[in-house]
């Protein structure tokens, strides 16, 4: 399952494709091509080899009908060798599917991955793929409200690059007063709030409700709630697990590395919960683990 720092970055272009542009115009020298709108576009590139070519996101600009540029977006969370080989695949297929130029955008979360991502691709001889690459430094900080307002795709992605920055509560308190009352605004609020670290996610609270923030949209309570509740349940289930094996050496039970594994394995708590009780009164190990 894809991280939930990808899948929120990756649903901004979802909701405004139009910021695939308005990011390539923060780092390009030269100008975009004119377009009157942005799209969304198939980001399936099938082979007749059965390996499997998918980018994260496509936004094609076009006048009318006419697409002038299309933009792979991906997003790279660490460094991936194999990416060298995938994103010519997606420029070159997609170029010949519209007809047009072809530019890949790479998102990273800090400096190391994007250096890496900037390194030139060689294709073949003089053919050689240089992507463009944004690391939270070329992400603006956003903390003008009628910036926020007119764009909260945009104050999304700064508060999601800028969570350690020393200005993230100027952020989050724009992001809270103007992109919460926006449409989609629970869902992008819901977004941010799963990925800040503790003590921002705590601010963003205070300043959406009292209490433990609870998820708004269907899709966040659906996609992050499910989470929480699974590394809850495993996180108890360590927590069992490590009791179990504490009361077995306690009451001098040789333990074997396969058992200890087994154990240790487990994540249904009614077991777990069955093994600790029979390890209170057992005097043989097979009295706790029948075979």
């Amino acid at each position: 399952m894809p991280s939930i720092l990808h899948e929120a970055v990756i649903d901004l272009f979802r909701q405004r494709p139009q910021l695939a542009a308005e990011l390539l115009e923060l780092v390009l020298d030269n100008p975009l091509p004119e377009f009157d709108h942005a799209r969304l576009e198939s980001g399936d590139f099938p082979d007749i080899d059965p390996t499997e070519y998918r980018a994260d996101s496509v936004v094609v600009l076009a006048t009318g009908t006419t697409p002038v540029l299309a933009v792979v977006v991906e997003v790279q969370l660490q460094p991936d060798s194999d990416k060298s080989w995938s994103w010519p695949v997606y420029l070159t297929t997609l170029r010949a599917r519209l007809h047009c130029l072809t530019i890949l955008l790479v998102l990273c979360p800090n400096e190391r991955t994007a250096n890496y991502c900037r390194k030139p691709i060689t294709v073949a001889p003089e053919f050689t793929l240089r992507p463009v690459v944004l690391s939270p430094k070329d992400v603006p900080i956003v903390t003008e409200p009628e910036v926020a307002a007119d764009n909260p795709e945009l104050a999304v992605l700064s508060a999601i690059a800028h969570r350690n920055h020393p200005e993230r509560n100027a952020i989050l308190t724009t992001l809270a007063a103007s992109v919460f009352p926006a449409p989609r605004g629970e869902m992008y609020i819901d977004l941010v709030t799963a990925i800040l670290p503790k003590a921002a996610r705590h601010f963003l609270e205070s300043l959406m409700t009292t209490g433990t923030y609870e998820y708004k949209s269907e899709f966040a309570r659906r996609y992050f709630s499910q989470g929480e509740a699974k590394g809850e349940a495993k996180g108890e289930a360590r927590g069992e697990a490590k009791a179990l094996l504490r009361i077995l050496a306690k009451r001098g039970f040789d333990v074997s590395d396969a058992l200890e594994a087994r154990i240790n394995a487990c994540t249904d708590l009614d077991q777990l919960d069955s093994w600790i009780d029979r390890a209170l009164t057992a005097t043989r190990i097979d009295e706790i683990f029948p075979k």
